[in-house]
């Protein structure tokens, strides 16, 4: 038979997707302490709180008693916590151009939380809230009680979020069609005067279906993180909107980030730092967790927009590691903010209104004593 001829066979060739370039990995020289010096101005402005409502508790003791307990002068920071006598206050200034002397304390804390807010994103909600604070410590204790914290599906979790928008457009809506003389007539009535019993008093006096409410509140947020200023808090919500005003963003350097998703995970509010080179979401409470998570130098930062910088002259045999360092450097040199910065803006912010409001007279609430005695023990019995 004839020899057969047979063709060779080619071999096969295996195509190999194109890697990425490795990134140059420039570690961060000095230790992060942004968390620290945040924790610890929380728990001192959480202790100031403290001591003002056990200040304001005693004040309201001496009226409840009819003047049988010690007298304790009544503290005009307590009116933080009126943000809506705040809200019409400052509606009422800016159509008259006159400072209501009632909760007058309320329009300048207001406004620094305002101010703050614009200057540094929502940092109030996370520096100085007591709320926040305490909110953030039961997430953390979750954790460690349940091994993690859930993660709403984004179905579930933008719907959720929309409602401190809608409780806060209520409310905007509420004191906005309210003429100036209304207001200061709903601020002079004993309703008015004394919001700041009435608050304490819920608090209280609370109901049985009030203290479910405040269980049930306190267990989601020891399972989702910061569940009430997520999906509830119309005070963050104005913050939030106020924050997208801030040139200050979280921003990220992509030649120096090494895409380690570090920074996703630590965010609170589920951000995705990562995927993002500026984040502009009102959910951004400028706590600075990914900025501390992240290991690459120069990476994240906390700043104002980048400006260009003339080019920098390196030796020829430096290393693409220490170009990019160099680069990323002179890129945010003079537009990184630092925490012990934005304490001290925060500092300077609040003492600084604080301080206008005692030159001016308009910080402290001018109500005579027999007047607190005839509407302090009698506060439940006026609505509005």
């Amino acid at each position: 038979m004839p020899p057969t001829f047979e063709p060779p066979v080619a071999p096969k060739l295996s195509v190999v997707p194109p890697s990425r370039p490795k990134k140059p990995f420039v570690r961060r020289i000095l230790r992060d302490r942004s968390q620290r010096i945040r924790h610890t101005v929380q728990l001192a402005f959480l202790a100031l709180n403290a001591w003002l409502g056990l200040q304001f508790i005693l004040w309201v003791r001496y009226y409840e008693t009819n003047g049988q307990s010690p007298y304790f002068s009544r503290p005009a920071g307590v009116e933080g916590w009126l943000p809506i006598a705040g809200i019409m206050n400052l509606k009422y200034f800016l159509v008259t151009h006159h400072i209501s002397a009632i909760h007058p304390a309320a329009m300048f804390l207001l406004v620094a939380f305002l101010l703050s807010s614009l200057l540094l994103k929502k940092t109030f909600c996370t520096w100085l809230c007591p709320v926040g604070t305490v909110s953030e410590y039961l997430w953390r204790l979750g954790q460690k009680l349940f091994g993690r914290n859930l993660t709403l599906p984004r179905w579930l979790d933008i719907p959720l979020r929309s409602l401190k928008y809608l409780l806060l457009a209520f409310f905007l809506y509420v004191v906005l069609t309210l003429s100036a003389d209304v207001l200061q007539q709903f601020l002079l009535a004993p309703f008015g005067i004394i919001a700041d019993v009435k608050m304490l008093n819920f608090f209280r006096h609370m109901s049985v279906i009030g203290i479910a409410i405040l269980a049930t509140i306190v267990l989601l947020s020891m399972m989702i993180k910061n569940f009430w200023c997520h999906f509830l808090c119309p005070y963050g919500a104005l913050m939030g909107l106020v924050s997208m005003l801030s040139p200050v963003k979280i921003r990220r350097d992509p030649a120096a980030c090494i895409d380690c998703g570090k920074c996703n995970k630590a965010c609170p509010s589920n951000l995705p730092v990562a995927q993002l080179v500026t984040i502009h979401s009102a959910e951004c409470a400028g706590c600075l967790s990914c900025i501390a998570a992240c290991p690459a130098e120069n990476a994240l930062n906390f700043a104002l927009p980048p400006r260009r910088t003339p080019t920098l002259s390196l030796p020829a045999d430096a290393s693409p590691a220490a170009q990019s360092l160099a680069q990323s450097n002179a890129r945010w040199h003079g537009r990184a903010l630092g925490p012990r910065t934005i304490v001290a803006i925060l500092a300077i912010l609040f003492f600084s209104l604080i301080g206008i409001a005692r030159v001016t007279g308009h910080w402290q609430t001018h109500i005579s004593r027999d007047v607190y005695m005839h509407l302090v023990p009698n506060a439940d019995s006026y609505t509005h």
